[in-house]
Formats: C-alpha cells, sequence, structure tokens
C-alpha cells in the first residue's frame, strides 16, 4: 500500500476499514439485540439502510453476510442516539461523522471534543450545528431564524452554533407559521414556559441546598419529574380548551 492509500483509510476511519477476526464480530440479528434495549423502534431494515446511505459500513464474510464490529455498533448508536435526541437529518449525522473519521473536533456545549462513534459522546455531548446546518434541519427561511432570535425564542451557543433545543423551537415554529402564527405570536408560549421553569426551581432549589452527597442527583431527577408533569397538564389544558371551541 502506498503512502496515500495508508493516509486515505486512515482518514475513512479504521472502524470501517480494519478486518477484525472473525470471533469479534457480529450478525445483524446479534446487533439488533444489542441495540434494541435503547431504541425500540429499531430494526434489520434499518441498520440495513443506515449502511446503504453509507453511516455504518460492515465487513463481509466469505459467504456474503455482513459482520459488525464493535466500533460499527458503537457508531451505530451514535448515529440513532444523535437522530433521536437532536433530530438531525441523516445527511447532517454524515458530516459530523465524517468530520471524526478525519481526526476533526466537532464543536460541542462547553467546547469539548466528541469522542468519535461512543454512547458517552452521544450522551454527554451536545453537538452544535451551525447557522445553515439549522436552517435545513428545521426547514426555516433565515429570515424566520432572525425573527425567532429577536424574540428571544432560540439563542445560539458559543460560536453561533445551536443546540437541539433550538432546532425543536426553530423547527415547530416552521410549522406554526404555516397557520400564520409568527414568532411576535409565540411571546405568550415563552413567557408560559418561563413560568414553569419557575415551578421546576421552586421544587429543587431546597433539595439543592442541602448539599448532600446524592443532593445533586435527586435535584435532577425532580427537576425532570416535575417539568414532565407540568407539560403534560400544559398540554391537557391547552387541549381541552381546543376541544371546546369547535363544539
Amino acid at each position: 500500500m502506498s503512502p496515500a492509500e495508508g493516509n486515505s483509510a486512515r482518514a475513512s476511519g479504521p472502524a470501517r476499514r480494519d478486518a477484525a477476526p472473525a470471533g469479534q464480530t457480529m450478525s445483524i440479528g446479534e446487533v439488533l439485540a444489542q441495540l434494541r434495549p435503547d431504541f425500540a423502534d429499531v430494526s434489520i431494515s434499518k441498520i440495513r439502510f443506515l449502511e446503504t446511505e453509507g453511516l455504518v459500513e460492515p465487513q463481509r464474510s466469505p459467504s456474503g453476510y455482513r459482520r459488525f464490529t464493535h466500533d460499527d455498533v458503537a457508531r451505530l448508536r451514535y448515529v440513532l442516539t444523535v437522530q433521536r435526541d437532536h433530530y438531525l437529518p441523516l445527511r447532517v449525522i454524515k458530516e459530523q461523522l465524517a468530520q471524526l473519521d478525519r481526526g476533526m473536533e466537532l464543536v460541542t456545549e462547553g467546547g469539548s471534543s466528541v469522542t468519535p462513534y461512543t454512547a458517552a459522546a452521544a450522551a454527554n455531548d451536545e453537538v452544535l450545528l451551525p447557522r445553515a446546518s439549522l436552517l435545513e434541519a428545521a426547514a426555516i427561511s433565515d429570515e424566520l431564524l432572525t425573527e425567532l432570535e429577536s424574540y428571544g425564542l432560540v439563542t445560539a451557543r458559543r460560536g453561533g452554533a445551536y443546540d437541539a433545543d433550538a432546532l425543536l423551537v426553530a423547527r415547530t415554529a416552521g410549522e406554526l407559521a404555516q397557520y400564520g402564527l409568527q414568532p411576535r405570536h409565540l411571546r405568550s408560549v415563552r413567557t408560559a414556559a418561563e413560568r414553569q421553569v419557575g415551578l421546576v426551581e421552586q421544587v429543587v432549589a431546597p433539595i439543592f441546598r442541602q448539599r448532600s452527597a446524592d443532593s445533586r442527583g435527586r435535584a435532577e431527577e425532580a427537576a425532570v419529574d416535575v417539568a414532565r408533569l407540568t407539560v403534560r397538564l400544559h398540554a391537557a389544558l391547552v387541549d381541552a380548551g381546543a376541544r371546546r371551541l369547535s363544539r
């Protein structure tokens, strides 16, 4: 192999190029069994689709069967987690993986780098989107995003990048805009959300002040639970009010 060929192989990622011993690889069924507990909707056809899209490249046995390495499984976990939790389109995820394959760092919350293809990277590091990627993923115009920012509904992070929360807000605002609801109409929704956050703070603040060994964990658990319940209550009240309108 020439030096150029060697560099090309390294750039494309060892998880997809280096051959692993047969005893260290898994069948597609074994991969599915590993992923299913965390991703209930994953299927063999989904894994094959991701392979078709170039997001994972399993080895092939002499008889033609797919053989996956542990790195392949970790790569699939990264793709499925980011797709589920950050609502990123496959094109954006593929770009991230290509950057990681080349040894490049992705911008993350707090400025830390993403560890390639690990569950910890997907769970603990929040990959941020540049403006152009956010506009594409949310399917909105630059003008609408600018207006959302002017009303404090979307806020850029370090370096002008946007997190998963910004993406979800932008996408939802874009869908509401189809019904004629512009960012100025959504200020009341932001105000209601801020009040709900205040309710969560009332619950968790006393727990944080206890300063016990497990106080932080209990506070975080309470915050998630109270937030979930207030969102459920809000949705129930809105649904009930909307049904009254049609009576």
